[in-house]
């Protein structure tokens, strides 16, 4: 089992978040357990790279693999709310326009059209150290979307490699019903300190 690496975010309560949106290698060893079936992009040439997020995953899902991690490798682990993923994302800047600040580090996002998504942790992590935030993926979070409609949704955050602006404020909200799949819906987990 290959453990998604964790950054210690300062906060009240701190919280470790992955530095990553998950990945295919990550995945993999959940997938081996049985308890899901493999997301439908998972055996694309265009999706399959150990390094990419996994993608293609439902709400549910996310939750499980979180909950299996924290069978296998103890402490509580799941997907962090909104309010955590925002202050992940802002790195103690108030109100940033990216998650670096004012601008997007130059070569940060690829250029011209894409077919998947690129490979995790290329770029610059932001001042917490955590990479690729807004950006790649719209990323799974653990709260019910505020906005009354039917049916509910789940909140997520960031960006996404498919869109024409592929980045996201830390602000900036979607949502999605938490039994949807898309190919640029991943997930980042995060695992509580007591």
């Amino acid at each position: 089992m290959l453990l998604p690496e964790l950054v210690a975010i300062p906060a009240d309560p701190p919280f470790f978040l992955g530095s990553t949106a998950m990945t295919n290698v990550c995945y993999a060893g959940f997938l081996e357990t049985g308890r899901v079936a493999a997301p439908p992009w998972w055996n694309d040439l265009d999706f399959r790279s150990p390094r990419q997020p996994v993608v293609g995953v439902t709400w549910n899902e996310a939750m499980a693999y979180c909950i299996w991690l924290g069978e296998s490798d103890g402490g509580r682990w799941r997907l962090p709310t909104e309010a955590e993923w925002e202050l992940a994302a802002s790195a103690g800047l108030p109100s940033p326009r990216t998650a670096w600040g004012d601008e997007i580090p130059k070569g940060e996002i690829p250029e011209g059209e894409l077919r998947g998504p690129w490979e995790v942790g290329l770029g610059t992590p932001n001042g917490y150290g955590l990479f690729d935030m807004g950006t790649i993926v719209h990323e799974w979070c653990f709260d019910w979307d505020d906005v009354p409609r039917e049916p509910r949704r789940r909140a997520s955050r960031g960006g996404s490699w498919r869109h024409r602006v592929r980045w996201s404020s830390p602000s900036a909200r979607s949502s999605l019903p938490p039994d949807y799949r898309y190919s640029d819906y991943g997930f980042r987990v995060l695992k509580e300190i007591r």
